[in-house]
């Protein structure tokens, strides 16, 4: 389906008013309401010159310097005890907060006694009176947060001056350096250089303060581990001089002899063995070959004697035998003499072994208890003189410390009051004043939502405004004719000529005939201009018609005052003739053919053939024909009636009918494929104009032409 001219074109006002905003526009509408703009100004300029003047009242700004010494040199350095401040942001943060900080504002309240000063103890200020300062708070009031109620008990009475105090001091620091502003700001110059400079004080007298509580805490801490480090040491000694009292004397070098003992006894235990089994073995031998051969017993023994006795034996000597026997059994004894000997000898050496071994367990165990009980002697001994050395120094820093900062500069009692700054102020308020007016006229001009300028009407709509006519000064309908007749040249009368020239030139070849007037609601002038612009048509010396088509208002008898019962109804179903019907009113200088009741649907009867007959039949009689319609949102009859005729008016009541109304009443024509030759923008209010700031724009048939 073809979207409509209308409807493309409302869409693509809304886009664009969405994408972008008109900057001359804007600037038009702001200076359309320059007065309106311009008053608020000045009433913003008379507020503040009232507050700068007669309200605020003056204070009294002083600021005291102080720098933060980041690098200090102590006199003995006790860094765990007395430390100096470190340059770092974090650090100068801290410090900024340190000034800031409830305690130390305490103490300025405390020390300055600045719970007798009313200015900070709300209790000592005087009660309510009737006055100008009830308004003053009261405005007040509007741009901060209500005062609570005045506090009752001494804590709460304290707490109250120091959330003043807080507010009446700062404290900031200078970028890139360590240096600390502290301003106070209050109703008396010599006060507000006297809390800077106190402030200031204490801060520096609070660290000096800090440092000796920890110096004593870290004296009475010190000394407290001192003495118990000192016990343990006593203790210590103690059990090693117990230890070394009831133990033998031990040192490494006698352990280490009876390590070497123990080797050698090993060594020998090694050999004696040895030389056991070797024995033992040479008796077993001996025993066996005891018994049988003589000579290999002779030869393991080894003997001279025994050799002797056997080469006897083996030649036969007498006696032989017994002396062979007699030394066989004397080597054998001899050996197991040997064996014993030896095994005894063994058996002593593992004694020896074992009982030095004990010797070695023991006075080693005892050395590394000896040992130990020595480290914790050593261990204790250190420790103490360690915490007593700092003792000590501990105790002699308590009379030499340094605060971490410095007074730069004192504060001096300023010479003017720091506020109200008045020339701001009064600057600040009329740009407030004209900002608010501006704001003003824009928002009323965003909540128009009707037509104040043939601009916004055409670019709203898409049609072309053909005539302007302005509102005519009649207290009656029927005084409306009457002013156009004896007033011709006025700033109505010229509105509607230039409406009568605009419908003929837009046809030069075929002007229109039939010409219908319409709009969107009732009361927006259609009928005032439909018998204007016949009186119009008629002073060319034309034969015009003025048909009232709205069957149900009826309203057009009211303009003339006829007595009229029968109408062009009559006249369509033969009751009577056209010219029994028509009245020709002299003062309009045109035939009226008027409406009457009808049990007949008005927009049926207009849409039967006999009144499109009716219609064609009349244009043989009329040079122009205007047919007065009900409004196109009412009823339907407009819609019917425009099938038949040449040229369509719409008329559109001056800052009165709304956007949508205009816009759906020419939707409504556009539905039944009706356009409108003009729109006319009626009843335009001259001094609502100059109001609005749109005299500019219509002042061109009431300067001109004589009302």
């Amino acid at each position: 389906m073809k979207q409509s001219p209308i409807i493309s074109d409302i869409n693509r006002q809304d886009q664009q008013s969405d994408d972008e905003i008109d900057l001359a526009s804007l600037f038009h509408t702001l200076w359309r309401g320059k007065l309106w703009i311009a008053l608020a100004g000045l009433l913003g300029l008379l507020i503040g010159g009232y507050y700068a003047y007669g309200v605020a009242v003056p204070v009294y700004t002083a600021k005291a310097a102080v720098a933060l010494e980041s690098r200090q040199e102590q006199v003995m350095d006790i860094e765990s005890v007395v430390t100096g401040l470190g340059g770092d942001q974090s650090t100068i943060n801290t410090e900024v907060e340190v000034l800031r900080s409830r305690g130390l504002i305490e103490d300025l309240v405390l020390d300055m006694n600045l719970l007798e000063d009313p200015e900070f103890n709300r209790r000592l200020q005087p009660g309510p009176r009737f006055s100008l300062g009830q308004v003053v708070g009261f405005l007040r009031g509007l741009f901060k947060e209500p005062a609570a109620p005045a506090p009752t008990s001494d804590r709460a009475i304290l707490d109250s001056t120091i959330n003043a105090v807080l507010a009446a001091t700062s404290a900031s620091n200078l970028r890139q350096s360590f240096v600390f502003l502290i301003n106070a700001t209050t109703e008396d110059p010599a006060k507000s250089a006297a809390i800077a400079n106190r402030l200031a004080e204490l801060y520096i007298q609070s660290q000096i303060a800090v440092k000796f509580e920890k110096t004593e805490q870290a004296t009475a801490w010190l000394s407290e581990r001192v003495s118990g480090l000192q016990i343990e040491l006593e203790s210590a000694q103690a059990r090693l001089k117990d230890f070394s009292t009831n133990t033998e004397l031990v040192n490494v070098e006698t352990l280490a002899g009876l390590n070497r003992q123990l080797k050698e006894l090993r060594d020998r235990r090694l050999t004696l063995a040895v030389q056991v089994k070797a024995t033992t073995e040479e008796l077993e031998a001996l025993r066996a070959a005891r018994q049988g051969d003589l000579a290999a017993f002779a030869e393991i023994a080894e003997d001279s004697l025994l050799n002797q006795a056997l080469r006897q034996l083996q030649d036969g000597t007498a006696g032989s035998q017994s002396a062979f026997s007699t030394r066989a059994d004397a080597l054998v004894a001899r050996v197991e003499l040997e064996v014993a000997r030896s095994q005894s000898q063994l058996t002593a050496i593992e004694a020896s072994i074992e009982d030095v071994s004990a010797r070695i367990d023991k006075q080693s165990k005892e050395l590394v208890t000896l040992e130990q009980l020595q480290r914790e002697v050593e261990a204790s001994r250190l420790l103490y003189e360690a915490f007593l050395s700092r003792l000590k120094e501990t105790s002699i820093q308590q009379g030499i410390q340094q605060a971490d900062s410095r007074v730069l500069s004192r504060a001096v009692v300023p010479s003017g009051p720091s506020a109200p700054r008045k020339s701001r102020i009064l600057a600040l308020s009329m740009i407030l004043g004209l900002m608010t007016g501006a704001g003003l006229v824009l928002l009323r001009e965003m909540a128009q939502n009707t037509f104040r300028t043939p601009e916004d009407l055409e670019n709203k709509t898409g049609y072309s405004v053909i005539g302007q006519i302005p509102k005519i000064p009649a207290k009656h309908r029927k005084n409306v004719l009457e002013y156009l007749t004896q007033k011709p040249n006025s700033a109505a009368a010229e509105a509607v000529r230039n409406l009568r020239t605009s419908l003929l030139l837009a046809n030069l070849d075929t002007p229109p005939k039939v010409i219908m007037s319409t709009s969107s609601v009732p009361g927006e002038g259609k009928t005032t201009q439909s018998i204007a612009l016949a009186q119009n048509f008629a002073g060319l010396g034309a034969k015009v018609l003025l048909i009232e088509g709205d069957l149900r208002r009826r309203v057009l008898n009211e303009y003339f005052g006829h007595d009229v019962h029968k109408g062009f109804l009559s006249v369509i179903s033969g009751e009577i003739t056209l010219d029994q019907a028509i009245v020709h009113d002299e003062t309009l200088g045109a035939d009226v053919l008027f409406g009457e009741t009808s049990r007949i649907n008005a927009a049926d009867l207009f849409s039967s053939k006999t009144f499109a007959e009716f219609i064609k039949e009349l244009r043989a009689y009329y040079d122009h024909i205007i047919i007065d319609t009900p409004p196109v949102l009412a009823v339907p009859d407009a819609r019917v009636i425009g099938q038949l005729v040449d040229a369509i008016i719409y008329t559109v009541h001056w800052d009165n009918t709304s956007h949508r109304q205009v816009l759906d009443g020419l939707k409504a024509l556009q539905s039944v494929n009706l356009k409108v030759s003009g729109l006319v923008l009626g009843q335009i209010d001259n001094s609502k104009m100059k109001r609005y700031g749109y005299g500019d724009r219509y002042g061109t048939y009431s300067g001109y032409y004589q009302s």
